[in-house]
């Protein structure tokens, strides 16, 4: 309990400070080849949708046994060989779980093309961290973009994981990054995903449920602590209200909080593959959208995930 403590604090701090670089290799990367390139295999547009749920259903499961084989036995063969290469790795896999850093600093792209040229440069930015289409948005656009993906990323890239690696190590930690991973890749409501994605993205619905909503109850409290700029009696007010105002059951628990928090509204119609989707909006219109908010979004994030992760260690440490 003792290394798996030590490994669960330093890979937060890891993360806080060090983030993904780009040019190291990542595990979530990896996945995402072995994904696709199961995807080239299994999906083929004639099958039948019976068939197509039971190859994504095989994908599934190939892929979160995989995982967890290989983490368990990179993390048995390390602290096999000595506890202290053990923690290392441990720390490692537990930092290349979370998302703080890297969350931060795309997102803050996004504020710094704007501000330094414009929202045409605003438009790219956002379109490397969403899935919708950027082409069209103003300004407004491409801030509310930003700002909702680091409120539900605060959950998926953050909190869940956090709380995964902490009852379960990184077996469970990674596990969950695959089951995300499958989601975001092959969880689309569309006539090429519907039928063969369906298992995954139920699975990351039921692996989320949880974790989404410890994270809109940690967002709450952070706006207790923030003060002043945030407001967490309106924060509750539409986190009740609103948290869901989403087609998943967990992706407005945290945006919902977020919203009330700035006094912003978020989500709304939006375009995807050229498509416009008609979504409810999240919060009220008290006041326009601006390029702060985005910084506002990120300080709530940090607050939320240092809270958490000290949360965390209390409760481990207890159980010591």
């Amino acid at each position: 309990m003792i290394y798996h403590i030590t490994a669960f604090a330093a890979g937060f701090v890891l993360d806080l400070f060090l983030g993904d670089p780009h040019n190291l290799p990542h595990p979530v990367k990896w996945m995402g080849s072995f994904i696709d390139r199961l995807v080239g295999k299994l999906l083929k547009t004639e099958d039948p949708p019976k068939k197509k749920r039971r190859k994504g259903l095989a994908l599934v499961i190939l892929i979160s046994v995989t995982t967890v084989f290989f983490v368990g036995l990179l993390l048995a063969a390390a602290y096999g060989m000595h506890p202290v290469l053990g923690v290392v790795m441990e720390s490692l896999m537990t930092y290349q779980c979370l998302a703080t850093k890297s969350l931060y600093k795309e997102s803050m792209k996004v504020y710094d093309a704007l501000q330094k040229e414009g929202v045409v440069a605003g438009r790219s930015a956002v379109s490397m961290i969403v899935g919708r289409d950027t082409e069209k948005l103003d300004e407004c656009g491409v801030v509310k973009a930003a700002v909702e993906t680091v409120a539900e990323n605060t959950s998926d890239g953050i909190i869940a994981p956090m709380l995964y690696l902490a009852v379960g190590g990184p077996v469970l930690g990674m596990l969950y990054k695959a089951v995300n991973t499958m989601d975001s890749m092959i969880g689309y409501q569309n006539d090429r995903y519907l039928d063969f994605g369906r298992y995954a993205a139920k699975l990351d619905d039921i692996a989320n449920y949880l974790p989404a909503r410890i994270s809109a109850v940690c967002m709450l409290i952070s706006c207790l602590i923030l003060g002043k700029n945030y407001d967490p009696k309106n924060a509750w007010r539409i986190f009740k209200r609103d948290r869901y105002n989403h087609k998943s059951p967990n992706s407005a628990q945290t945006e919902s909080v977020c919203a009330g928090a700035l006094g912003i509204r978020l989500a709304g119609p939006a375009s995807y593959f050229g498509s416009m989707v008609e979504k409810p909006y999240i919060g009220d219109d008290l006041r326009e959208v601006n390029q702060e908010d985005i910084k506002g979004a990120n300080v709530l994030m940090l607050v939320t995930a240092v809270l958490c992760e000290c949360l965390c260690l209390m409760i481990l440490i207890s159980l010591l």
